[in-house]
């Protein structure tokens, strides 16, 4: 495994990032990462650059007034793809805007984002999401190959402790990484209303979806939904209480 290394952004800020290519690196990489301590995790997933920009307003409340400071008060880390876009970007901005200290995790598959001062490994890779405190580089030169490793940093981060995976908007990829937290045992929370894959699950629960996949991850039993209308506290709620059940 390679030694932890610094991605440094044009911001000034310099972020700690480790590259991994086998589960079994991911212990060392996070202890190499100073990430080893036990705590809660929170798993975010949803649209990155399919979601429209005039989204953003009305879902940004959903992160500075319930993700980020649950986070914070709750001492749980986050965990999201690392991309500066969607709800990966306002997941960061919203920490940075709180002066935030909990862990923001950024799980990226090395072939799909632009490290700075690097040439881009493909036309449409991303940049890296400068107010991510960690990032962990996985195999892969395609969007979604870091879907599986989402769940596996998870897993090793929260090692027993409690978790939940919540769902913002999202497309395609949306759909393997909630297929992966459901295959983990993790509760996924769609906020209907956001958009895309979180509206189907949504309605699936409610018995409405024409969508086979919507349908079946439903029926896991790990699936709940709350509206975007519902206001940032409800959505707070719900992730506690999951937490602490699980806790």
């Amino acid at each position: 495994m390679e030694k932890p290394f610094e991605v440094a952004f044009p911001n000034g800020s310099k972020v700690r990032a480790a590259r991994v290519s086998s589960s079994d690196e991911l212990p060392a990489a996070l202890r190499g990462l100073d990430l080893s301590h036990l705590r809660p995790v929170l798993v975010l997933v949803g649209g990155a650059g399919g979601l429209d920009d005039a989204d953003m307003p009305r879902l940004r409340p959903l992160f500075t007034e319930a993700l980020a400071p649950l986070a914070e008060a709750s001492g749980a880390s986050v965990v999201d793809g690392g991309t500066d876009a969607g709800v990966m970007r306002m997941m960061g901005r919203a920490r940075a805007e709180m002066n935030a200290t909990f862990p923001l995790v950024g799980v990226a598959a090395i072939g799909t984002v632009v490290l700075p001062n690097a040439p881009p490994p493909r036309p449409d890779a991303a940049p890296l999401e400068p107010h991510h405190t960690h990032f962990v580089l996985v195999p892969g030169l395609d969007w979604g190959d870091e879907a599986r490793w989402l769940v596996r940093v998870a897993d090793a981060l929260a090692d027993g402790e409690s978790s939940v995976t919540v769902l913002v908007n999202g497309g395609d990829t949306a759909w393997e990484d909630v297929s992966h937290s459901v295959e983990a045992g993790r509760t996924v929370i769609a906020v209907s209303g956001s958009g895309r894959a979180a509206d189907a699950l949504a309605d699936a629960l409610r018995g409405e979806a024409n969508d086979g996949q919507a349908r079946e991850l439903a029926r896991s039993g790990l699936l709940r939904a709350v509206d975007l209308s519902a206001g940032a506290d409800t959505l707070a709620g719900m992730i506690e209480g999951i937490l602490s059940a699980e806790g």
